[in-house]
């Protein structure tokens, strides 16, 4: 098979599946050879499953030969990140702290994606407990960024987005409860939409995140990833919190454009400081919004700056997860993770409760700014991809200015939110343009993803990922 069908979009895959000149089977099969040569390299997957997931493509090559697909992704390979439960695995978490017991049933987003037919090819990397915007972990070790091995692909969704811009799957799933599915998407130069709160069901929901995370993938183009939304979304019953039903196809209305619609642009949201280069692609991209027909203006401050307010939730949350593991096996955490949930085991519920104030007023006042504006513009990340030697959350990459302080006050109001890629650095590195809806307006998000998608010359497979990956 030619390298080729490698950077297929699941919507091209689904069409030749049809015609039958590419087959379910044949590319589950490259797929899988393709992960494995580089996987020693960008270290993106904690299991592979090569017997399951032909399993699967057999049965969808079956389906589509009979014209009975499942869905237009049926026979399309994915994989399923390592904080999400599939049954018979284990979910490691990316932590030494955890052990192999495997999970008894499917997290939704997972039975979703089967019910579509699509052979699952293995889980995912993670930072341990997803806790931070990078992705190494003591458990599996350093993911790096197929654009450039000695950058990290961002976190904590690191090892969907190394394996989606490396070739291997059109979409792979993540989620993102702080920036980790928009966060790596602007370090690969990948598409990453974070739906609305409960717009995918998502259990276990015991996590100390819970209440702000919401389940997605990553892709190459907005198309796939309005596929993948009508594949996955909708409640579940053992998820009290997700959103009923919307009887909506997200690929109708994609290409209505957003002549007329009003957008603010804020390049600081107040606060946030952005290196001069990421601050300049992601304008330039703005700008582009101006082609399109809508009115770009630029809007003072927004948000207070984050750590205050919200910081008792952060490392509240990281202590919670501390004391449900043993005290013996506490020297088996990442060094990170545990010194600041050490620090979260200071917290009140009074510091807790004083949290969810500030976030119930930050949810009014965005929801109350939307009433003037469609869409809130902004970055990503105020830096290209850093570093795998990166410290997180250390002097010199903090979390509350470095690490998440464009992403995470989009979690904490549940808006749709997502990342589309803006250019990129003189030293080529991928650079995010972050595109806010208001609330629950999932498919205006998607439509002007595919507005500003049309307007780019941006398209995969891109040279610099493939002279990378070539020289492995």
């Amino acid at each position: 098979m030619s390298d080729e069908f490698v950077w297929c979009s699941a919507t091209d895959l689904g069409r030749r599946y049809a015609r039958k000149d590419l087959s379910p089977v044949e590319v589950t099969k490259q797929m899988l050879a393709r992960a494995d040569r580089l996987q020693p390299h960008l270290n993106f997957l904690v299991l592979i499953d090569h017997e399951g997931a032909l399993e699967t493509a057999r049965a969808s090559e079956a389906r589509w030969a009979k014209g009975k697909p499942l869905s237009p992704l049926d026979g399309v390979p994915t994989s399923i990140k390592d904080t999400t439960t599939v049954k018979g695995w284990p979910t490691r978490y990316g932590s030494r702290a955890t052990d192999e017991t495997p999970a008894v049933e499917d997290a939704p987003v997972v039975g979703r994606l089967r019910a579509a037919g699509m052979p699952i090819l293995g889980k995912t990397t993670t930072p341990e407990f997803g806790w931070k915007a990078l992705t190494d972990s003591p458990l599996q070790g350093v993911t790096r960024n197929p654009w450039n091995l000695a950058h990290s692909p961002g976190g904590s969704s690191g090892g969907a987005a190394a394996m989606t811009a490396a070739g291997v799957g059109p979409f792979n799933h993540g989620n993102d409860g702080g920036g980790s599915i928009r966060i790596p998407s602007a370090h690969t130069g990948l598409v990453g939409l974070k739906p609305s709160f409960g717009r995918l069901a998502q259990y276990p929901a015991d996590a100390p995140f819970a209440d702000v995370v919401s389940q997605g993938v990553l892709a190459r183009s907005v198309l796939d990833t309005a596929l993948a939304l009508n594949a996955t979304a909708g409640p579940d019953p053992r998820d009290w919190r997700s959103l009923p039903p919307e009887a909506r196809d997200y690929m109708i209305g994609l290409d209505g454009g957003v002549r007329g619609w009003k957008i603010g642009l804020s390049l600081d949201l107040g606060h946030v400081k952005a290196d001069p280069e990421v601050r300049d692609l992601v304008a330039a991209a703005a700008r582009r919004f101006q082609e399109l027909g809508a009115h770009i203006e630029e809007v003072g401050p927004l948000i207070e700056p984050l750590q205050q307010s919200f910081e008792p939730l952060w490392i509240g949350s990281f202590a919670t997860r501390l004391r449900q593991i043993p005290s013996q096996l506490h020297d088996k955490l990442d060094p990170g993770f545990r010194a600041a949930a050490e620090r979260g085991l200071a917290i009140t519920l009074a510091d807790y409760a004083r949290s969810y104030e500030a976030r119930s007023r930050l949810a009014r006042d965005l929801a109350l700014w939307h009433r003037k504006y469609d869409l809130l513009l902004a970055p990503v990340t105020p830096t290209a991809a850093p570093t795998v030697e990166t410290l997180y959350n250390s002097e010199s990459f903090p979390r509350w200015t470095k690490g998440a302080p464009y992403t995470l006050p989009f979690n904490l109001t549940g808006q749709p939110a997502a990342s589309m890629p803006a250019g990129l650095t003189a030293t080529g590195l991928p650079v995010g343009l972050q595109i806010v809806g208001a609330p629950r307006t999932d498919h205006l998000v998607l439509r002007a993803m595919r507005a500003y998608e049309s307007v780019t010359s941006w398209a995969w497979p891109q040279p610099k990922v493939v002279e990378a990956l070539a020289r492995l």
